[in-house]
């Protein structure tokens, strides 16, 4: 068989031609001479395939994906190589070089090409969102027939920013976008009702606490007819904090530990431990708060007693020894409560108290 263009009749063909006359046109890799990339000004985000992906990648890179995306290479062609290289850029355009190596049949090809990318800056629809002031729920930081302490709003704060720093890696609505300090407390508005409810859950580990969601209808989608909402949750602090005395059903404690499911308490009679969840938190009464705590000193320490200074008229008193209470050594400053004309001496609390 000959080679109808050269009539070589002693080489490889490629269909109805040599090889050598098939590559004399022919071009392994195929890209647009000009491209064009629609990305969010605000957050590099492209807009590709109807839908915007990749945020927070540097220019170049976007200059680059884009040349990836729009490079067709033969699939007869293997081992191949490409080298990419944005010359200059000339305002919103990357004048670019593609230089590509590749083997046909044995035989090494290169081919060499020039291409503009042009970038169209846009706002995607999140940072539309975010530069119009949106907000999906709001938290309503408040305390329970008290005020909030300084050092709460302190740590709140510092739960909020945390959780929404990490969240923003993959919720750009994960921001916030207004802190209102009122009189009764802090509002927090939140982009994202996703990433607002993980900063729900991260001020209830801490502080506990009972919740309640409001859902307010704010707009209604014109296209599919779906009701738009914001939500309102209003977090309460407990009456209580760690350290305070509480009086329980039958039992008087003071508070250990506080978490999002239950409330842990020493019995300051027994030193047994108990705990309550939220559900029954309005069976519960602040005896005394933790600042108002009487403290005292032991004065002597027998097998079946201690003897510590009656903090109001610093006469003797004696107190039954329990095993919790062996710790304990002359001279040592302890706190008591009195219940009942009694006096108990508390056990340490080794957790933070803010």
């Amino acid at each position: 068989m000959f080679c109808p263009e050269c009539g070589s009749s002693d080489k490889e063909m490629i269909g109805n031609i040599c090889i050598d006359c098939f590559l004399k046109d022919y071009q392994f890799l195929k890209i647009p001479e000009n491209i064009k990339i629609t990305v969010c000004k605000h957050c590099n985000a492209k807009y590709y395939q109807g839908k915007w992906i990749d945020e927070d990648i540097p220019e170049e890179e976007i200059i680059y994906r884009t040349l990836e995306d729009n490079i067709e290479i033969d699939d007869m062609i293997e081992d191949e190589i490409i080298d990419l290289e944005i010359v200059q850029m000339r305002g919103t355009i990357a004048e670019c070089t593609i230089d590509a190596i590749g083997e046909f049949k044995g035989r090494e090809l290169r081919e060499h090409y020039n291409t503009n990318v042009q970038i169209k800056n846009s706002t995607c629809p999140t940072c539309s969102k975010r530069n119009s002031g949106y907000y999906e729920i709001v938290i309503q930081l408040r305390a329970d027939e008290r005020e909030l302490k300084p050092e709460e709003i302190q740590k709140a704060d510092e739960i909020i920013y945390n959780v929404l720093n990490k969240q923003f890696k993959k919720d750009k609505l994960a921001y916030l976008h207004e802190r209102a300090v009122l009189k009764e407390g802090i509002d927090y508005y939140i982009g994202s009702y996703k990433s607002g409810k993980k900063v729900l859950n991260g001020l209830k580990n801490h502080f506990g606490g009972t919740s309640k969601e409001s859902p307010r209808l704010i707009s209604e989608d014109k296209s599919t007819g779906k009701r738009l909402y914001r939500i309102w949750v209003s977090l309460r602090l407990p009456k209580f904090q760690i350290g305070d005395i509480i009086e329980f059903e039958d039992k008087i404690g003071q508070i250990i530990d506080i978490n999002a499911d239950k409330t842990l308490a020493s019995n300051i009679k027994t030193c047994e431990k108990f705990s309550f969840s939220w559900a029954k938190y309005d069976n519960v009464k602040v005896i005394e708060k933790r600042e108002d705590i009487q403290k005292t000193s032991v004065i002597s320490k027998s097998p079946s007693n201690l003897e510590i200074l009656n903090p109001d008229d610093y006469s003797a008193y004696d107190i039954d020894m329990l095993e919790e209470y062996r710790d304990f050594n002359i001279g040592d400053e302890i706190e008591v409560v009195k219940v009942d004309e009694i006096f108990y001496p508390l056990l340490t609390i080794k957790k933070k108290l803010n």
